[in-house]
């Protein structure tokens, strides 16, 4: 009963700390992070989706690749 709990404590102390240490990224492995494979957006489906969630909580459409604001200073 002792080993059980004992490897019960153990397993539990090791999923605390999670498989990345630190938590934060070191300078080193931001070009990983850089890549294009690393972005969310796959140029395709997700675009379309990302698109309309956009335009139904704006209501409105177009404009998405646009700067500037409604004063027209670009």
């Amino acid at each position: 009963m002792k080993l059980l709990s004992a490897m019960l404590i153990a397993a539990g102390l090791t999923t605390l700390t999670g498989c990345a240490g630190s938590g934060q990224v070191q300078p080193w492995e931001k070009g990983n992070l850089a890549k294009p494979e690393m972005t969310f957006n796959d140029g395709g489906l997700f675009n379309r989706y990302d698109d309309h969630i956009y335009t139904s909580r704006e209501s409105s459409s177009g404009g998405a690749g646009v700067g500037g604001g409604g004063c027209g200073c670009n």
